[in-house]
């Protein structure tokens, strides 16, 4: 009997690089369809059960060619972070909305069986709430996060018996993958500590929400397995620490300090335009699916530090393999 199927769109990205492996080691089939703007030789290429589409979820034919057998699809590609919003609108609009209801419908049509939509927690913009629930009002400070949001609804219309749509919010991602990003918070600071000694934090009083990418990658795991009817049409938000980004600088430091003993690393503050903060709630997959994170901040740095230790990256700092931004204007992405 073969094993299930799965294609993931952005699957040679930062969370789908920790993902994929464990797929394959679970027995799946794994299907990655990515443009590859970032490479893919940090993917185990050689596994018998692994595929590469070089494709673009806007080449709606590729795509539809791509689903045949397929069981599940799991949604992670855009135009990823806020900050992303400083390259050519059309792009981030014609992949992060344009893109989405197609997608979805050639998945219907070609009998995928389950959809997990890989939304934001960042759809919540600014709210003062001290528990942000998924039934909060949806206050979008960016297009990433509006497209995140007006996807959510287009997805659950083509929901059916045998179609299901879940979707999960998770918060702000941390640690270590083998596609490193270090334009994420908890990510820039670790780093900042490690290469310079001293970080500096835009803002500060922000609350943001943290999520290790283990625990990103195991509730998409879970999502995939458990039964439809627990999940079809829901929405999941999945955090863990609620921190302000200068709590997060302050753990960074300590977590630093004792890994790579030296000169006492300092925190510096200056202004920020990003006014996003929220505390969210991760309550309803708890008491829904049994889901509890199993990784803190801790563990992130912790992670990063020893790949520093093993040398496993390259001039953190200016090479643009490790920042979104960077990268798709170096090629010129459209």
């Amino acid at each position: 009997m073969r094993s299930k199927r799965v294609l993931i769109t952005g699957g040679a990205g930062y969370c789908g690089s920790r993902l994929v492996p464990q797929l394959l080691d679970l027995n799946y089939e794994v299907i990655v369809y990515d443009t590859f703007w970032f490479g893919s030789d940090f993917l185990p290429t050689s596994h018998p059960n692994l595929s590469l589409i070089a494709g673009d979820i806007r080449d709606s034919k590729l795509l539809s060619n791509s689903l045949t057998e397929v069981d599940t699809v799991i949604n992670l590609a855009c135009i990823s972070n806020d900050a992303s919003f400083e390259l050519d609108e059309a792009l981030s609009t014609s992949v992060n909305l344009d893109a989405f209801e197609p997608m979805v419908l050639a998945a219907k049509q070609s009998g995928v069986k389950r959809f997990i939509y890989a939304s934001s927690s960042s759809v919540y913009g600014v709210s003062k709430e001290p528990n942000v629930t998924e039934d909060h009002p949806l206050v979008p400070l960016t297009l990433y996060n509006k497209y995140k949001g007006m996807c959510e609804p287009i997805l659950q219309k083509h929901t059916s018996s045998d179609f299901t749509g879940v979707i999960f919010r998770p918060a702000t991602v941390c640690g270590f993958a083998p596609r490193q990003r270090m334009d994420l918070s908890v990510n820039i600071l670790t780093n900042l500590a490690i290469t310079q000694r001293k970080i500096t934090v835009f803002g500060g009083s922000q609350m943001r929400p943290n999520l290790h990418i283990q625990d990103y990658c195991d509730v998409i795991k879970l999502l995939m397995v458990v039964e439809a009817s627990k999940v079809n049409n829901e929405i999941f938000n999945v955090g863990f620490q609620n921190l302000t980004i200068l709590q997060i600088a302050e753990l960074v430091k300590r977590v630093v300090e004792q890994e790579f003993p030296g000169p006492q690393i300092s925190i510096q503050t200056s202004h920020s335009d990003d006014t996003r903060s929220y505390h969210i709630n991760s309550d309803k997959i708890r008491a829904s699916l049994g889901f509890e994170p199993k990784y803190n901040i801790e563990h992130a740095v912790w992670e990063i530090c020893d790949a520093f230790r093993n040398d496993l990256y390259t001039d953190t700092l200016n090479d643009d393999q490790y920042f979104n931004v960077k990268r798709l204007k170096k090629i010129k992405a459209k």
